[in-house]
């Protein structure tokens, strides 16, 4: 039996899902589920269609990105797919794992990814780095301690000294001690100025 499953984010694009469907259905799909929903909400037609499948059975899907939204969902559909005995076909990327072929150029697909993932990792790592032997890569911004601020003061710090000692900003202290309040910033400096002059 083949199992059709057909989804568009939104409802705006209802020509793209008709035409899924058709496409489906010009098939011979004995049983279409179909929904609108985006790539990271719950899908139940998908979990109803999967549920559907029975041994022998073929989901069919007019494209990858129709059915999963990541390489580890993908993985954990084909496991399910496969644990009922039943196969996968992607049309527009000609994939049928009830072939061996179709299997092969799934996993290279998933494996392909993954690869790719890694390697922007790996940019990502070496771009930090050098960005921090040059001195312009600062990291996370320092964690604000309320408390430790608040009692600093309290011992007769002043807030630009804090702020130094801390490595924060003078706005963080002062907001941190309650004395910015206001989300505009020419209210914040004024706040700011007249604590130091006493005002």
């Amino acid at each position: 039996m083949k199992i059709g499953y057909a989804r568009t984010s939104t409802l705006d694009q209802l020509a793209g899902f008709e035409a899924q469907v058709k496409e489906l259905e010009a098939l011979g799909i004995d049983k279409v589920f179909k929904e609108q929903v985006s790539a990271t909400s719950k899908r139940p037609e998908l979990e109803r269609a999967l549920d559907y499948l029975r041994d022998g059975d073929t989901l069919v899907v007019t494209k990858l990105d129709r059915l999963a939204r990541s390489v580890k969902h993908l993985g954990e559909i084909v496991e399910l797919i496969e644990s009922k005995e039943a196969h996968l076909r992607i049309l527009n990327l000609g994939i049928d794992t009830s072939e061996p072929t179709g299997k092969l150029v799934l996993n290279l697909l998933g494996s392909v990814a993954q690869f790719e993932r890694e390697m922007m990792l790996e940019r990502q790592r070496e771009g930090i780095a050098k960005a921090q032997a040059e001195g312009k890569y600062k990291g996370r911004p320092a964690k604000i301690d309320k408390e430790m601020i608040i009692q600093r003061h309290a011992n007769g710090e002043s807030p630009t000294a804090i702020a130094k000692e801390m490595g924060v900003s003078r706005t963080a202290v002062y907001r941190a001690l309650g004395r910015v309040t206001d989300k505009r910033p020419e209210r914040n400096l004024k706040a700011i100025q007249g604590a130091e002059t006493g005002s």
